[in-house]
């Protein structure tokens, strides 16, 4: 079958938009074959700083012929109905229409509407140009007098079309008045020359003929292990750099690695401000010694050309500007240390947090004071725990996290360890940010906790407080990651903390009055447990034991809910524990009937004296004893013996179902025998809410 080849020839498109816009170019592509009635095998999609390319394999010769009939108004209708139909269906006359007749509805118009099979290579033509007429870029521009945009100038477009055993043809069609055709360039210095393909093998061939490597996984592949052998020849390794790398794959069409150095008097800065003043400025990476696991004096560039002397231009240049960036990054580093972080205070207070929350030092005064409640909690030194919150931002207004904003947290360390401060306040200073994403560690000293939960805590209900919550995909305070960073620093510590209790706390000292704190409270907590539901999802839980749980009243230690949680799975997941499900299901099925037909909740205790059958009198001890012991059990903390005494039921219950009719003619009776249904659900919410249990 025939395979279609494009590619979209432009001036340099920017790294960050490549993958994405060739994902797009793919779906659209693809998707619009289907439309056309032209279904394929397969379909990949490339990218280079100055093409995009498509190769879709097994596309169809054409369309197939299709018969549609569409039926009508009946015989008779309003006109305008009958107008409307022959819009529909193309008809330019009712005379055009058939009549069918239904035994039940009469005559009725019926338009029989067939299309012959098209050509694919027409229909290609047809739909590419409304394709990049309306392609989604980021960003685009429009150049010279031509009316549409394209993320930069586009020069030229290859579209071909054919068999592997045949010449194929150009799919031809105008866009931009570009016509599409088959010829297209090399790189752009090493060779400019233009020169013709035929299909995709050919032209992925000539393309590295012509010094471009057109896969971009491939490219950094190539970075990647040159980079690495380069760092081995040295005695060095590579500081891998996952997000640099796929950025300077996406700058170079013909990878070439080199290496520099700088200045080994540099090294006194630290690793971490090395690495990002040489990432950012010449995206170029770094290189450590793995005696010390220190940063040596060299670096690994990646260069879109091969030169003539090897390189040595190209490199003593980069070696100019990050010699040059390195002297300002040594000179903001020991400006910083000049001053105490503690001088840093009152410029905080002009530091503006949020219109609404106050400045930045008013913050820091709420988390000095959370951090002080919450210490004794995590079995922190309350004065280190508010010492490392009252210096935990004193590095926003320093001069090096003003360059690099991503340096936040990391440089109050340093600088609160050069100064003297407690090794455990300069670890909170860096760690009180922690977790920042699923993959980052979780802050495990007490005092960096007792600060991390404070600073997530007070940005949660400071937004609460004013309304500014997370809303479908938009979360722009970062709001989610700070509830499940709260989670994770709990969860993977063991702490037992009552959540309701903190949030109170917090929410009070807040910079807006609160209306209905118990409100607030409720929401917040809801939101940590949806929250929860998704990390617990991600470790295998189902969301709906979840939600049994958080359905009780007073369920925020998350500690005991997982725990609660996991014994409740065990639970359900066994023979006892699916029987007694499947008898509480019955039971509430049949108390919400009942209900409902007497338009109020069974409410009040069984009656001894009214049991008539042994089933009834065994299920009511049964109860009795279930719920005592599985409340005994929950207030040990002891879940599974909760569930296990909770199990003891099965056998009754089973037996109550088998031998009790529960809806007797007597209303007395069967009034009894509800209330004795109610027990069944009411002993069960001891541990946890079962009717929200799927099953």
């Amino acid at each position: 079958m025939p395979d279609l080849l494009l590619e979209l020839f432009s001036e340099e498109i920017p790294a960050r938009m490549q993958r994405k816009a060739a994902e797009n170019l793919k779906s659209l592509v693809t998707n619009a074959l289907v439309d056309a009635g032209l279904p394929y095998e397969g379909a990949k999609a490339f990218a280079t700083p100055r093409r995009l390319a498509l190769h879709v394999a097994g596309v169809p010769v054409g369309s197939a012929a299709t018969r549609e009939e569409r039926k009508g108004p009946r015989v008779g209708a309003p006109e305008k109905a009958v107008e409307g139909f022959l819009r529909g269906a193309g008809l330019s006359s009712i005379e055009d229409a058939t009549i069918q007749n239904d035994p039940k509805k009469g005559d009725f118009y019926v338009a029989v509407i067939e299309k012959p099979g098209r050509s694919a290579i027409d229909l290609i033509a047809e739909f590419m140009p409304g394709i990049l007429r309306n392609f989604p870029w980021p960003k685009s521009m429009r150049w010279g007098d031509k009316p549409t945009r394209w993320v930069r100038p586009l020069h030229s477009i290859v579209a071909t079309f054919g068999p592997e055993t045949e010449e194929p043809d150009v799919v031809s069609f105008e866009f931009d008045g570009i016509q599409s055709g088959k010829t297209t360039r090399g790189h752009r210095f090493l060779a400019d020359e233009a020169f013709d393909v035929r299909r995709f093998d050919d032209y992925a061939t000539e393309l590295e003929k012509h010094k471009v490597v057109l896969d971009a996984d491939r490219r950094k592949d190539i970075i990647l292990n040159d980079a690495k052998d380069r760092a081995l020849a040295l005695g060095l390794e590579l500081v891998e750099d996952p997000g640099l790398l796929e950025e300077v794959a996406g700058l170079v069409e013909w990878p070439v690695v080199l290496t520099g150095s700088f200045d080994e008097d540099f090294l006194s800065i630290p690793d971490e401000c090395i690495q990002l003043t040489i990432r950012v400025n010449q995206k170029c990476f770094v290189l450590k010694d793995p005696t010390t696991g220190r940063l040596a004096n060299k670096f690994v560039l990646i260069s879109n050309v091969v030169a003539d002397d090897g390189g040595k231009l190209i490199v003593a240049g980069n070696e100019k500007v990050i010699r040059a960036r390195l002297s300002d990054a040594r000179f903001f580093w020991d400006a910083d240390l000049k001053a105490k972080l503690s001088d840093n205070l009152p410029k905080l207070d002009v530091v503006k947090f949020h219109e609404k929350l106050g400045s930045v030092g008013e913050r820091v005064k709420r988390l000095v004071a959370l951090s002080g409640e919450l210490a004794p909690i995590v079995d922190a030194d309350v004065q280190m725990a508010q010492r490392a919150a009252e210096l935990a931002k004193a590095d926003l207004v320093s001069n090096m996290v003003f360059e690099f904003p991503e340096l936040q947290g990391l440089m109050g360390r340093y600088y609160a360890a050069a100064q003297g401060e407690d090794a455990s306040v300069a670890q909170a200073i860096e760690d009180h940010y922690k977790p920042q994403g699923p993959s980052d560690t979780v802050p495990a000293d007490p005092v960096s906790i007792s600060v991390a939960l404070a600073e997530k805590l007070d940005l949660l209900t400071g937004f609460w407080a004013i309304d500014e919550k997370p809303t479908g995909s938009k979360d722009p305070y970062a709001l989610r990651r700070a509830a499940l960073g709260v989670i994770r620093i709990i969860l993977e510590n063991n702490l037992r903390i009552r959540l309701g209790d903190v949030i109170e706390t917090a929410a009070r000292s807040q910079a807006v009055d609160i209306s209905d704190l118990g409100s607030l409270k409720s929401d917040l907590l809801a939101f940590f447990a949806d929250r929860l539901k998704v990390h617990l999802k991600d470790e295998g839980a189902r969301h709906d034991l979840i939600d049994a749980v958080f359905a009780l009243e007073g369920q925020d230690d998350l500690l005991m809910v997982v725990k609660r949680v996991e014994a409740l799975g065990a639970f359900i997941s066994s023979d006892d524990g699916a029987n007694l499900l499947a008898g509480y299901k019955r039971a509430v099925n049949i108390l919400k009937a009942e209900e409902k037909k007497d338009g109020a909740p069974v409410s009040g205790k069984p009656h001894a004296d009214h049991f008539r059958e042994q089933a009834e009198i065994d299920l009511a001890a049964a109860i009795d004893t279930a719920r005592a012991d599985a409340a005994t059990a929950v207030s040990n903390e002891d879940f599974e013996a909760a569930m296990e005494a909770l199990s003891k039921l099965r056998t009754p219950v089973d037996r109550f179902f088998e031998d009790i009719l529960v809806n007797a003619d007597e209303a007395e009776l069967r009034m009894n025998r509800l209330r004795l249904l109610d027990e069944i659900r009411d002993a069960t919410h001891v541990v946890a809410d079962f009717s929200r249990v799927a099953g």
